[in-house]
């Protein structure tokens, strides 16, 4: 299982970035909301890059938006592998997602707690982090789908009562034979 949820969650992840950037400055486009260098900040503050008041280092940030987005997808795939699959386990990644970037934003001291943030952009924050983690789930749940049911949705297809939402097994896998 673990072989797979490497480079499939960080080819999720990736795709998960993509998706939720462009949806991004398509919100800025029409809302005039500026670019946060949030990634940069922190990625300078965690490994003692310099900072530089006033700049806004380009290369940094996206090294830091994509690279976070690429590594928590592993986590994703994680998921998917195991058979934490479709829409709840995404929002339960959105989750995740959001608490990640908290940590780390209010541990080097570049963020403030979301209850302290105005409504409208903790909403738009929460959007985006959504957007990131269903595309990513998708892609981590197509992917791991290829190698059949996992380990959690095979239990569920033995158990009377639960929802396997699995298709059907091999008699093999569902008999234990």
């Amino acid at each position: 299982m673990m072989k797979h949820a490497l480079w499939q969650g960080l080819v999720a992840g990736a795709a998960g970035a993509v998706v939720m950037t462009l949806g991004e400055k398509l919100e800025q486009a029409v809302t005039g909301r500026p670019d946060s260098h949030a990634p940069a900040r922190v990625l300078q503050r965690l490994t003692g890059l310099p900072e530089r008041p006033g700049t806004q280092p380009l290369k940094v940030n996206w090294a830091m938006h994509f690279g976070q987005a690429a590594l928590l997808g592993v986590l994703r795939s994680v998921m998917a592998q195991a058979g934490l699959r479709g829409p709840v386990a995404s929002a339960k990644f959105t989750v995740v997602r959001l608490t990640n970037d908290q940590i780390l934003e209010n541990a080097t001291g570049v963020g403030a707690p979301p209850q302290t943030w105005p409504r409208r952009e903790l909403a738009v924050d929460v959007l985006h982090k959504a957007v990131y983690a269903f595309v990513t789930g998708a892609v981590a749940d197509a992917l791991a789908a290829r190698g059949g049911p996992g380990p959690g949705q095979r239990h569920a297809a033995l158990r009377p009562g639960r929802h396997a939402d699995v298709g059907p097994l091999p008699r093999e896998d569902a008999l234990g034979r």
